[in-house]
């Protein structure tokens, strides 16, 4: 198995793509710490330890840098450091026009989205630093580049990913390290499975592939970039999207995407 006797954390993995991102770590032979802000992150631990790898959990807000320094402290005691980071945690209910969006709303977003992600990396990269080797990946999304009605800070948090990505292969590439950015498009999450069918069909019908991608899709992007043989690939924007990117159409107002459907019907 390519990740035996690697140790990876990843953040948001309650459930989505985090739990499966963990899940296919484990599978790759990788042990595997958890954290997310909801308790049943311990579910996707049990979850890991019945696939026969060591698994700890821990409840954390990755917006508290207090709370990310001990949970990733108690996390190591259990399995050891952390030679993988997947970088997943992230709200993508802040929903509001730009005039209309609260300035606290839109701080909490970038918190959790964007300075959560830089104060696991800064809690974990200290390890790899003296071990000479590193893994991590940030899972930005296609609005970095395309922006998102109604979700302007989603998309501002996303692409701030991407530039903090870019930092760190240039400032510790030479120590072994690569950090990486993953662009999703609309991936069958649990929540987006919950979204009105409408939205669904019709991004389905803007995507090149003429489908959604799965959660096992991005996870095995994700466990392949945590291989040895990723070595080489750093500060890479890597679109998951089914072409999604390559469309004028946009994922937008409900009248919007039905409109791009019935233009590409003609």
């Amino acid at each position: 198995m390519p990740l035996t006797g690697r140790i990876a954390l990843v953040t948001g993995a309650a459930r989505g793509i985090g739990r499966a991102a963990a899940l296919r770590l484990a599978r790759d032979g990788a042990d595997v710490a958890v954290c997310d802000l909801q308790p049943d992150v311990e579910d996707t631990a049990t979850r890991i330890r019945e696939l026969g790898r060591r698994s700890a959990a821990a409840v954390v807000d990755v917006a508290d840098p207090v709370q990310v320094g001990d949970g990733i402290r108690q996390l190591s005691e259990v399995l050891g450091d952390i030679d993988i980071l997947v970088s997943n945690a992230a709200i993508v209910s802040n929903i509001a026009p730009l005039t209309k969006m609260s300035h606290e709303r839109w701080q909490r977003e970038l918190d959790i989205n964007l300075t959560g992600a830089f104060n696991v990396v800064q809690a974990v990269i200290g390890a790899m630093i003296k071990r000479n080797w590193g893994r991590i990946i940030v899972m930005s999304s296609g609005a970095a580049h395309g922006g998102l009605h109604h979700q302007v800070a989603y998309a501002a948090s996303k692409a701030g990913l991407i530039g903090m990505a870019q930092t760190i292969t240039l400032e510790h590439a030479r120590h072994g390290i690569t950090c990486n950015a993953i662009l999703p498009g609309l991936i069958e999450t649990e929540k987006v499975q919950r979204m009105p069918a409408e939205i669904r069909d019709a991004t389905a019908a803007i995507t090149p592939a003429r489908r959604l991608g799965s959660m096992d899709e991005v996870a095995h992007l994700i466990a392949f970039l945590a291989t040895e043989q990723a070595g080489f690939i750093n500060g890479a924007e890597i679109d998951i999207d089914g072409g999604m990117r390559l469309n004028t159409g946009s994922l937008g107002s409900r009248k919007e995407v039905r409109t791009q459907r019935g233009l590409d019907e003609r």
